[in-house]
C-alpha cells in the first residue's frame, strides 16, 4: 500500500487537541474518519500517525501526518479529495507519496513553534482564540537577552508541565527570537529545536514576558535550569497563541541536513 505524507493546517479552537480521545473532537479523529471514508471504510481501519501532539486550543500551520492507503491516488487528487471532505477549520496544504520506511513522528529532526502575544490594554474579543494576552509594558532588549539563555542543550525540567511522558527533559533549542509586530500590536516569539515537551513553549513564554516586564531577573532562566522546579517557572500562557509552524525531516532541516538525530520518545 502507498504511504502518504500530508502537511495539514488547522484552527485548534474547537479541537480537544490532536490526539484521539473518547467522545471528544480531535484532529486525529476527524482526519481518520475522513481518510477512511475516502477509502470506502476498509477493514482493518486506516490509522494516521502525527508528528506529535498539539494540545486543546493550539493551532498548526504545518502539522505532518502519515498513513497507508489501500490504493493509489495521485497526490494532488488526494489533497483535493481530503479538502473537499474536511471541516472548515482544517486544510491539507500538501500531499506526498513517501517510502514505506517514513514515519511522521519518529523521523522528526526538528520543530519550529510560533507564539503570538497581544499587548493591548484589554483582551481583544476578535483575537482571544488566536493570541495570548499581556497588558504590561515589556522591554524587548531584556527579552532578547533572556532568549540567548534558551539556546543550546539544556535540562528543561522547570519548563515542563506535570504529565509529560518522556524519559528525559534534555532538549536542544537552535533558535529563539522575539520581535514586536507593530501593525498588530503583538509580541511574536519563535522557537526552533530538536523537540519540545508538554507545555514547554507556553511556560518559556510565560517566563520571558515576566522578564520583559521586570518581575524576574534578566538571566533567571539560568537559575531555573539549576533548580529543576516547575513551580518556580510559575505561569503557563494560553494555548490560543501557540502555533506549530514547521516540522523538519532529514534533508530539509538546516541543523541536520543529512543525518537524523537520535529519536526523542
Amino acid at each position: 500500500m502507498p504511504r502518504y505524507k500530508i502537511t495539514l493546517m488547522y484552527d485548534g479552537t474547537n479541537f480537544a487537541g490532536f490526539q484521539r480521545q473518547p467522545d471528544r473532537r480531535t484532529v486525529e479523529s476527524v482526519l481518520t474518519q475522513v481518510i477512511n471514508k475516502m477509502a470506502k471504510n476498509p477493514d482493518p481501519k486506516i490509522l494516521v500517525y502525527g508528528s506529535g501532539r498539539t494540545d486543546a486550543g493550539v493551532h498548526a500551520l504545518a502539522q505532518v501526518v502519515h498513513f497507508d492507503f489501500p490504493f493509489t491516488i495521485p497526490e494532488e487528487s488526494m489533497r483535493k479529495g481530503l479538502n473537499s471532505m474536511l471541516p472548515m477549520d482544517m486544510e491539507v496544504r500538501r500531499v506526498e507519496i513517501v517510502p514505506a520506511t517514513f514515519h511522521a513522528r519518529y523521523d522528526v529532526s526538528g520543530k519550529r513553534y510560533l507564539y503570538r502575544m497581544d499587548m493591548g490594554e484589554f483582551r481583544n474579543p476578535f483575537k482571544r482564540n488566536y493570541t495570548g494576552h499581556w497588558k504590561f509594558p515589556v522591554d524587548l532588549d531584556k527579552i532578547n537577552q533572556a532568549l540567548s539563555d534558551l539556546v543550546g542543550e539544556h535540562d528543561f525540567t522547570s519548563f515542563v508541565a506535570s504529565g509529560a511522558q518522556t524519559r528525559t527533559f534534555v532538549r536542544t533549542i537552535y533558535e529563539a527570537t522575539c520581535h514586536i509586530d507593530e501593525a498588530n500590536h503583538e509580541l511574536v516569539f519563535e522557537f526552533y529545536g530538536n523537540g519540545f515537551m508538554y507545555n514547554q513553549v507556553r511556560i518559556m513564554v510565560g517566563v520571558l514576558v515576566e522578564i520583559g516586564s521586570g518581575t524576574r531577573p534578566v538571566h533567571d532562566i539560568r537559575r531555573l535550569y539549576q533548580v529543576k522546579d516547575r513551580k518556580q517557572a510559575r505561569r503557563t500562557v494560553p494555548a490560543a497563541g501557540l502555533y506549530l509552524k514547521h516540522v523538519y525531516y532529514q534533508g530539509e532541516d538546516p541543523k541536520h541536513p543529512t543525518k537524523l538525530p537520535q529519536r526523542q520518545r
